[in-house]
């Protein structure tokens, strides 16, 4: 069947030439008017024109808003995080004049100073580290926008077999370098192309708020890296069990009020079968 571009949406991902943004994109691009931006010159993306370069730290995002005039942005952007303050801080004010719709990827660090327990979509968030301070006040910002623009997505660990993650497991493998495992940390997990799914459904349906999009089940992040490694194959590795607390603690977000259709939740064992050679 003729897959029908939805002319309505025009899309712009920021963060496009990253390891989640351009599976957006390409999850995307097919069903809508997509455009991405990418930071470091690159001959794949510059001979692309619906990419354009954009530097949090040099570059404004008024000049590609009103050049693209999205009717929905993704933030999957990195890089420094006063930059990227900034950089929202000026893209509330086009979406309060144009209501174009945000979909914002955080992340569990949201609620790295609660230890003992899950966190849930409409958990108060509270942070001990700076990556987590930083999601917060991106958070806090757009929270302040009308709710129906607004999508939080909150993401736990994200694996698949381009992830930067199962690179790094295979390059110590490949090196018979110790891989580093935290013992007490229990957490959930995704992929990418669940993820990808999942934001598709999200704009499809025009759905707003904030989503947990982990795993429905939660790992010692000891023994999934275990079993991450069993199904890459036949190795023998050596660990480095690193030692935060004597007691659990909790680095999870699972859905509650948010919840996604049945073929849209993942388990943990999903990933694993997914990375399997």
């Amino acid at each position: 069947m003729k897959k029908t571009i939805d002319k309505k949406n025009k899309i712009l991902v920021l963060g496009a030439s990253g390891f989640l943004g351009e599976a957006i994109y390409k999850e995307l691009c097919a069903y809508f008017r997509t455009y991405g931006t990418y930071r470091t010159d690159n001959y794949n993306f510059e001979k692309n024109q619906h990419y354009f370069q954009y530097n949090t730290e040099e570059d404004d995002i008024y000049e590609i808003l009103e050049i693209v005039k999205p009717t929905i942005i993704i933030s999957a952007l990195r890089g420094n995080f006063s930059a990227q303050v900034i950089m929202h801080s000026h893209m509330t004010d086009y979406i309060k004049t144009t209501n174009a719709r945000l979909i914002y990827l955080s992340s569990a660090n949201v609620f790295d100073a609660y230890s003992k327990f899950p966190s849930y979509e409409l958990d108060k968030t509270l942070s001990h580290s700076m990556y987590g301070h930083f999601k917060i006040k991106i958070e806090n910002m757009l929270l302040r926008l009308p709710s129906k623009l607004i999508t939080i997505v909150r993401l736990p660990m994200v694996f698949g077999p381009q992830s930067p993650r199962v690179k790094e497991i295979k390059a110590f493998l490949k090196e018979r370098l110790p891989i580093e495992v935290f013992p007490n940390l229990i957490m959930n997990v995704t992929t990418d192309s669940k993820l990808t799914q999942q934001i598709h459904y999200i704009i499809n349906q025009n759905k707003s708020g904030i989503f947990h999009l982990g795993s429905n089940d939660l790992v010692h992040h000891d023994d999934f890296f275990k079993e991450i490694i069993n199904s890459l194959g036949n190795y023998k590795p050596t660990f480095k069990q690193v030692f935060t607390t004597n007691d659990d603690r909790y680095l999870a977000v699972l859905p509650k009020t948010n919840l996604l259709p049945k073929h849209l939740q993942i388990v943990s064992q999903d990933i694993l079968t997914e990375l399997e050679v």
